[in-house]
């Protein structure tokens, strides 16, 4: 079936590659259109999952609620719910993308940020579950997602180590599997600064939860990524946008599609050059080796039964012959042959 993704079955998610989110977020701006060619750009780009955010703006945000700094691209006193009503897509439209996605052969799932999004979303039967950062202390949020036993990625923008533990605690008291849990390093900061990543953070989180771990990318441009997957992420989330210059509060921080597309190809990269982990000559260097390496070779033409010595024995490639490393062993012994100079010795 190639790349067409069973959207109700068993997903594998990070059991044998790097599952690389595609996060569109919010960043249709309301259209399902454009939407939908969110969808078109991950799918291309080769990502595993697309993402986007459930909500309903009433019961997401007060209208006391101001907005980031980041977020404040269509006037400095607009309020967080004018502009998540702007950003709202209807029920009915993430129907239809999941339809979609799985037309084009990718993962559809999303975020939810209220219970009556949680409720629908499972009703959809998404095969994953995203813990925005914002919602990791939000206990009854975790409690109704817990129990919906579904894999769950948990992201940890804003967090402290304890309100990590707390969560997880939380989340495997109520249903939620630790081997189904992926904790995300993440900054909630758009775009976040590299001072600000603080990357080796993440490894500690498999130690100290007994979870896989992995990386929510929110830095511009993809070096970051790379080097979490080589740290051990087995998630990586980035948002990507059709264009950075598009109004909206995540577009700026986000890659556009050739660029989403370079950053697949960089981590599927990076995850086969991490290997096994055991160091050993690789097949091709075992055919360089013997061009690479040296051999004990005749300095001077050297007689039957004369004894070896510095004088007779030089080291000089290839290395097809004995190796220089038994010169003690070679040192003393008779020649047990007449050999040319340059030839290789043998015992």
């Amino acid at each position: 079936m190639g790349r067409r993704a069973r959207q109700d079955g068993a997903v594998k998610l990070w059991r044998d590659k790097v599952f690389i989110v595609a996060e569109a977020g919010v960043n249709h701006n309301g259209d399902l259109q454009m939407a939908r060619a969110l969808i078109d750009a991950a799918a291309a780009a080769g990502c595993d999952a697309v993402k986007f955010q459930t909500f309903r703006a009433e019961a997401l945000a007060t209208p006391q609620a101001r907005t980031a700094a980041y977020q404040k691209t269509n006037g400095a006193e607009e309020g967080q719910l004018d502009m998540l009503r702007r950003l709202e897509l209807p029920y009915a439209a993430h129907r239809a993308l999941k339809e979609y996605a799985r037309d084009k052969g990718i993962v559809f799932f999303s975020t939810a940020f209220d219970p009556a999004s949680v409720d629908f979303l499972q009703g959809l039967d998404i095969p994953i579950w995203k813990i925005p950062s914002g919602e990791i202390t939000n206990y009854p949020f975790l409690v109704r997602v817990a129990n919906m036993g579904k894999p769950i990625l948990l992201s940890t923008g804003m967090s402290t180590t304890s309100e990590i533990q707390q969560a997880v605690e939380v989340l495997t008291s109520h249903g939620a599997n630790l081997d189904r849990i992926c904790i995300l390093h993440c900054s909630t900061e758009y775009p976040t600064a590299m001072q600000d990543v603080n990357l080796l953070a993440m490894p500690g989180f498999g130690s100290a939860f007994g979870t896989a771990y992995g990386y929510s990318d929110h830095t511009l441009g993809h070096t970051v990524a790379v080097a979490a997957v080589a740290l051990g992420a087995k998630v990586l989330e980035k948002h990507f946008t059709l264009d950075r210059n598009l109004p909206g509060p995540d577009h700026k921080a986000s890659l556009e599609p050739g660029e989403l597309a370079a950053l697949v190809a960089a981590v599927r990269d990076a995850e086969r050059a991490m290997g096994d982990g055991i160091k050993q000559p690789s097949a091709s260097e075992e055919i360089t080796k013997t061009v690479a390496r040296k051999s004990l070779i005749a300095a001077r033409p050297i007689r039957t039964g004369e004894a070896f010595s510095p004088e007779n024995i030089a080291v000089k490639r290839p290395g097809t012959g004995l190796s220089p490393m038994r010169w003690n062993e070679v040192m003393g012994k008779t020649a047990p042959r007449d050999f040319a100079q340059d030839e290789l010795i043998e015992l």
